[in-house]
């Protein structure tokens, strides 16, 4: 079996290249094909993990390689240093350790080669790790020291600039500072004057809607939002202040994992900063002054989940989930789409849902006519003509398996040089990930028409019961919780205001968790 490199880099090599050291990857990925060649290791595979995370949950690229290690795909893994497979905690540094030693898989480095049925090197592999994770702790401390440090000389510290700034560099000292977005800065002015004018107050949601009507970009060309306008309106950034600490990150253990919030703090950093305010702090005060006067409804402790659509309804404008709205007057509650400008119309929720049963109710007669007619002949065929195809694919990839074992011949014969090989390294490399895409798509689409054999002996009573059992069901819950094992989503669209009339242009799209679709 072939082996397979893994890069990654650290922070340190991040500060080296700010410093003009030269590509971290480049250089690495150098000193790892020279080794494979002195040790005439076939090397068919470099990872590149481009994301910095200190846990493996956020590594994508080493969740795939200790996934593929598991499988016993890779004979070893060829890495710099072993610090750069795990410097998280001692849970994820048991996984890669029990990951290698019990799948037999080496861990090669230009210092030493590490084999999992040897005692010593097990040992030498766990203190190797132990001391990554200390060195890691103790840069972590350094780093977040020097941001607090930062952050008390009116510094900013973050790599991403609140909207209406820019970040840059403060001449002849260390740090940065924020000043004013030419474009943007107007913008932010602009939505407080709004908020804060007594006599032509507008809300946020109005101001959102006068953005977007106005083609105003957001810092990531998106839509306004709500949200989007009661964060600036409510952060101290635009009077002149600096916060650090307010949404801290805290990591729990639920259900044997950990999970990671940002829950709002009371302790945090709030300090005069060194740029240029864009609003006066009489402006800003009198702006959290009106948002105490309107304040959001507090969440009950105990939620009780008064509509069955919840999470199955999608706006088919916008894209954003329908959310339920109750009314103190006696009327009914409607469905309405909470995107500021959207012009989905909203309707009457128990209208909607009666409404999805029907869809539902036609899409099963439709689909019991379908079944009806020899579809196992169809499947039959379609099966056949994958497998063929599949059959076809594994005999390429094989032939591209000897093409890269091939190359490394060349290599130690001297034809072909480091620069030739990396490059005809990657075509190889490009060609196999294309063709193992291909085939994964072809499996998924074999075992998706396998699975529908099976599932269509369960389908037909399995939607039958649900209209069955749905006008039985005593709370809203147990409805969401009978349309939600049939459907996987319903989109929505209206777009007349007929609520006084008998007419009704409502629009639904169902989809069933079958993989189709049926339109009412």
């Amino acid at each position: 079996m072939p082996y397979v490199a893994y890069l990654r880099k650290s922070r340190a090599d991040q500060e080296a290249e700010q410093r003009g050291e030269g590509d971290t990857f480049a250089r690495h990925e150098k000193i790892l094909i020279d080794l494979a060649q002195r040790q005439k290791l076939p090397l068919t595979d470099i990872y590149r993990e481009l994301v910095s995370g200190e846990t493996i949950s956020a590594r994508p690229v080493m969740q795939q390689l200790l996934s593929e290690v598991e499988a016993g795909l890779w004979d070893g893994v060829l890495v710099v240093e072993v610090e750069r497979l795990a410097r998280g905690d001692t849970s994820d540094q048991g996984r890669v350790q029990k990951t290698f030693f019990y799948s037999n898989t080496l861990i090669v480095t230009p210092m030493k080669t590490y084999d999992p049925t040897n005692e010593y090197d097990q040992e030498y592999f766990e203190f190797g790790l132990f001391m990554s994770r200390r060195e890691y702790k103790t840069i972590n401390r350094r780093l977040q020291a020097g941001r607090i440090s930062s952050i008390r000389e009116g510094k900013y510290p973050g790599n991403i600039p609140p909207y209406g700034y820019l970040r840059e560099k403060l001449p002849k000292e260390k740090g940065f500072i924020l000043t004013p977005h030419p474009e943007q800065a107007p913008v932010v002015r602009q939505i407080f004057a709004w908020y804060a004018d007594t006599e032509n107050h507008l809300g946020v949601a109005k101001i959102a809607t006068r953005l977007n009507q106005q083609h105003v970009p957001t810092f990531k060309g998106n839509e306004w939002t709500i949200s989007t306008v009661q964060r600036i309106l409510q952060n101290p950034v635009y009077c002149g202040y600096l916060i650090w600490g307010r949404r801290a990150h805290v990591k729990q253990m639920k259900n044997g994992e950990i999970t990671t919030s940002r829950p709002w703090s009371k302790n945090y950093e709030k300090v005069k900063g060194l740029h240029e305010p864009l609003v006066d702090e009489e402006t800003f005060d009198r702006v959290q002054q009106l948002f105490m006067l309107h304040p959001r409804r507090p969440v009950p402790k105990k939620k009780i989940m008064q509509n069955p659509l919840s999470g199955l309804i999608v706006c088919g404008m916008c894209g954003r989930k329908l959310q339920r709205r109750p009314y103190n007057s006696g009327r009914q509650a409607t469905l309405i789409c909470t995107q500021a400008g959207c012009a989905n119309v909203s309707s009457d929720l128990r209208i909607v849902e009666q409404a999805v049963l029907e869809s539902l109710r036609k899409w099963l007669e439709d689909y019991k006519t379908e079944t009806s007619i020899d579809p196992d002949r169809r499947l039959n065929a379609e099966l056949e003509g994958l497998k063929q195809s599949l059959h076809s694919l594994y005999e390429k990839q094989n032939e591209l398996f000897k093409m890269q074992q091939r190359a490394y011949e060349l290599v130690e014969q001297g034809v072909y040089t480091t620069a030739v090989f990396l490059e005809r390294q990657q075509q190889l490399t490009a060609q196999r990930n294309n063709l193992e895409a291909s085939i994964s798509d072809l499996e998924n689409q074999v075992s998706a028409l396998e699975n529908e054999r099976e599932t269509k002996k369960q389908l037909i009573p399995k939607v039958q019961h649900v209209l069955d059992v749905y006008g039985y069901a005593e709370t809203d819950e147990e409805k969401n919780r009978l349309l939600t094992s049939v459907l996987e989503k319903v989109i929505y669209m209206k777009t007349t205001n007929n609520r006084w009339s008998t007419e009704n242009d409502m629009e639904l799209t169902i989809f069933p968790r079958f993989s189709l679709s049926c339109n009412h």
